[in-house]
C-alpha cells in the first residue's frame, strides 16, 4: 500500500473573489502564505470550500498554478478531483498535466446519483486504477446524499493499494471509529468536520482537513498537533475558544460562513458565486461578536 502523505493540520482552501466576481489571485496568494506560516502541514485545493462547481476550467487551472507557485513544494498538496460520472473523473485524471505538482487526489462520493455500496466500490476502484497518485476517499453524505459505509471503505482499502485514507465528514464518530479499528496498516482516517476534530483525534484520526483553518490557522494547527501528541488538555482549551465559530460556519452553509469570517479579518471579500450567497446579516453580526 502507498503511504498517506496527508497527516496533521490540513486546510480546505477557500477561493477569494474580487468585487467584479473574478478570482482574486492576490488575496489567494496571501491566504496561502498565511496558512503556511501558521502551522499547516498540507493544503486541499479545489474542494467543496473552494466553490469548485462554480469555477470554470480556466479558473481551476489558474488556481492550481497559483497555489503551486506559493507553496513551492514546501508541503503536500491534495487536489479535489471528484464527480458523479466515473468516466469523466477518470478522463480528467488522465488529462496531461491535470495532477502535475500534486501529491494526491481527493475523490468525493458521487452525488445526486445515489449509487449503491457496490456502485461506490466500483467507482473508486476505477478511479484508483486511473492514477498512480494516492487517493483519499471523501465521505460527506450531508452533501452527496449517500453514505460510504465502513465495510465499503475497508473493502477499498484492501483492494486498491493507492487508496490511502478517507476524509470522514459524516459527523458520525462511531463510523470513523469502526474504520480506524479495522483498517489495514497504512490506511488512515482524516477528520472532515472541524467541530468533532478533538473526538476523532482521540480515537486515532491522523489529522484534519479544516474549513475554519482558513481564518484561524495557528490556533487550529496548535489544537491538531496537540491532539496527535496526546495533549488533550491543550486540545480542550483551544477547542473551547473556537467553539462559538463552529456552528456559525454552517448556519448559512459552507463556504458562506468562512467567507464572512475572512472578510472580517480583511483576508478576502465577502463574495460568493451563485447559487451560493453570503451569510445572513444575523450570522455576520454573530461572527463579529464572537471575534470581539
Amino acid at each position: 500500500m502507498k503511504s498517506n502523505p496527508f497527516k496533521g493540520f490540513g486546510v480546505a482552501l477557500a477561493t477569494p473573489f474580487r468585487t467584479d466576481g473574478t478570482v482574486d489571485h492576490t488575496a489567494l496568494r496571501s491566504l496561502v502564505r498565511d496558512i503556511i506560516e501558521n502551522g499547516a502541514d498540507f493544503l486541499c485545493v479545489l474542494g467543496t470550500t473552494a466553490e469548485t462547481p462554480t469555477l470554470t476550467f480556466e479558473e481551476r487551472e489558474a488556481i492550481k498554478q497559483t497555489v503551486k507557485e506559493e507553496t513551492r513544494g514546501c508541503m503536500p498538496l491534495l487536489l479535489g478531483a471528484g464527480g458523479n460520472c466515473t468516466q469523466a473523473v477518470c478522463e480528467e485524471l488522465r488529462r496531461k498535466g491535470s495532477t502535475e505538482g500534486f501529491d494526491g487526489v481527493l475523490i468525493v462520493t458521487p452525488f445526486y446519483n445515489k449509487p449503491s455500496q457496490e456502485g461506490l466500490f466500483q467507482h473508486y476502484k476505477a478511479v484508483s486504477a486511473t492514477t498512480p497518485l494516492p487517493v483519499v476517499l471523501y465521505n460527506v453524505p450531508g452533501r452527496t446524499g449517500v453514505n460510504l459505509m465502513p465495510e465499503t471503505v475497508l473493502r477499498l482499502a484492501l483492494a486498491c493499494e493507492n487508496i490511502v485514507a478517507i476524509k470522514e465528514a459524516s459527523g458520525r464518530v462511531v463510523q470513523a471509529q469502526d474504520i480506524i479499528r479495522d483498517a489495514p496498516d497504512g490506511f488512515d482516517v482524516i477528520c472532515g468536520d472541524d467541530g468533532i476534530t478533538p473526538e476523532l483525534l482521540s480515537v486515532g484520526a491522523v489529522g484534519v482537513i479544516s474549513v475554519i483553518g482558513n481564518a484561524f490557522p495557528q490556533a487550529f494547527a496548535d489544537m491538531t498537533h496537540a491532539g496527535i501528541e496526546g495533549d488533550f488538555a491543550k486540545v480542550r482549551e483551544i477547542h473551547q475558544r473556537l467553539n462559538p465559530f463552529y456552528r456559525l460556519m454552517l448556519v448559512d452553509g459552507n463556504p458562506a460562513g468562512i467567507k464572512s469570517l475572512l472578510a472580517l479579518q480583511h483576508k478576502a471579500e465577502n463574495i460568493l458565486r451563485l447559487p451560493l450567497v453570503p451569510a445572513s446579516e444575523a450570522t455576520q453580526k454573530a461572527l463579529r461578536e464572537a471575534m470581539e
